[in-house]
């Protein structure tokens, strides 16, 4: 099992750019490129840090907490937990910001969910022809 990479250091409030808004189904790159079609609405805003990269060469993932956020909107709302994940055999971690500290429910939600997407991603992967390692790791220590 890959052990995923340090993550580089983190601004204690970055500046998410929201690619999929909360409830679509749509996950897009941070140039636009449609990166997964989803068949459950993702659950919350999941964007990118621009400037910040994952092992994975695209930029540092994050969730933003709260209500649903347009598509292209830049927010900066502060760090409050870091969850691993690998994809495709590389490190591919998770920034969740929020405005407040995660509540059990929400720690829960986020682990029910990435772990869900993970099962989606392996499904993904094995049409494209591609069997690598792709799972939620758990919790990484937030910086």
């Amino acid at each position: 099992m890959p052990v995923p990479p340090a993550l580089p250091p983190l601004p204690r409030e970055p500046e998410v750019l929201i690619e999929c808004p909360r409830f679509s189904f749509v996950k897009r790159r941070a140039d636009g490129a449609v990166d997964f079609v989803s068949p459950l609405p993702c659950p919350y805003n999941y964007g990118s840090i621009p400037g910040l990269m994952s092992d994975d060469g695209d930029p540092l993932d994050a969730v933003v907490m709260g209500p649903r956020l347009p598509r292209g909107q830049r927010v900066r709302v502060p760090v409050v937990a870091v969850l691993g994940f690998i994809d495709e055999g590389r490190g591919d971690p998770k920034v969740v910001c929020s405005a407040t500290p995660l509540s059990a429910s929400e720690r829960a939600g986020l682990e029910r969910f990435f772990s869900v997407y993970a099962f989606f991603k392996r499904g993904l992967h094995r049409v494209r022809g591609n069997v690598p390692e792709t799972h939620f790791t758990g919790w990484l220590p937030t910086p």
